[in-house]
């Protein structure tokens, strides 16, 4: 009877440890629309944990799209290589909204430090119809130069001249290897427009992608934000399963000030 009673005692206990086990929070990965993009696809994710909180987001692009990458269009921010990119609904714990992907065959602006072919990574985290409705800097000058306080973006960081219709003014670290004589092959900017941070951006040569298959970096952090929420620290470059995913990661969460 003892035996009896121990060995119930001893299943109970395991069954009890393999549903604890089973029931431990797991993360979950959120897949945003697929999009056209060159001959391929791009698509964004968002990845968190067993608590609901943000691990990880990301725009990727296929092998197929980054094989048949448009060579004829001129210099300069134009829109004929750029796709919008939808987020998962569930990626609202973060300040970003929607993503928009650009590709630049003959770089942009100014050169000779951005004119190599390359992408932009726009993480945006005003809504898509406050970005289009962005004019050209001429039409409202006192709008793009309306700039936030400076807290609001890295203590290295000045702003570029003027500003990109549908992006805003683009904040360029002054560190940066590509300012202090350097040739460019990544780099991390900010946007603003009428007196508010509206962008994230990872900008990235098309050589140094195809030069590294996984690349972790710090993002240069403001001493505030003008949004509550959980804030990307570092981005990555990771290459697997017919794609190349271009995360920002690391997150911690941060109050308005």
């Amino acid at each position: 009877m003892k035996k009896q009673v121990w060995l119930f005692a001893a299943a109970s206990i395991l069954a009890l440890a393999s549903c604890s086990k089973d029931d431990k929070p797991k993360e979950k990965l959120f897949k945003g629309p697929e999009q056209t993009f060159q001959h391929g696809k791009s698509w964004t994710w968002y990845e968190e944990n067993g608590k609901g909180d943000p691990m990880r987001i990301a725009i990727v692009i296929d092998d197929a799209a980054m094989a048949s990458l448009d060579r004829n269009t001129g210099g300069g921010h134009n829109h004929a290589n750029a796709v919008s990119l939808q987020l998962h609904s569930e990626a609202g714990a973060t300040p970003f909204t929607h993503a928009l992907l650009d590709w630049n065959p003959s770089g942009h602006e100014p050169a000779p430090i951005y004119d190599k072919p390359h992408f932009d990574f726009h993480f945006y985290t005003s809504t898509e119809a406050e970005r289009l409705a962005i004019p050209i800097y001429e039409a409202a000058k006192e709008k793009f130069d309306n700039h936030p306080a400076p807290a609001y973006f890295p203590t290295t960081y000045i702003p570029g001249p003027g500003g990109v219709p549908q992006m805003g003014v683009h904040w360029l670290d002054a560190t940066a290897p590509e300012l202090n004589g350097s040739p460019f092959t990544q780099t991390f900017i900010y946007g603003s427009y009428d007196g508010k941070v509206t962008f994230y951006e990872p900008m990235i040569t098309e050589e140094f992608i195809k030069n590294n298959h996984t690349f972790v970096r710090d993002i240069p952090q403001p001493s505030k934000v003008q949004k509550s929420g959980w804030y990307p620290t570092k981005m990555r470059i990771q290459k697997k399963d017919g794609a190349t995913h271009f995360i920002l990661e690391s997150f911690v969460k941060r109050e308005a000030s």
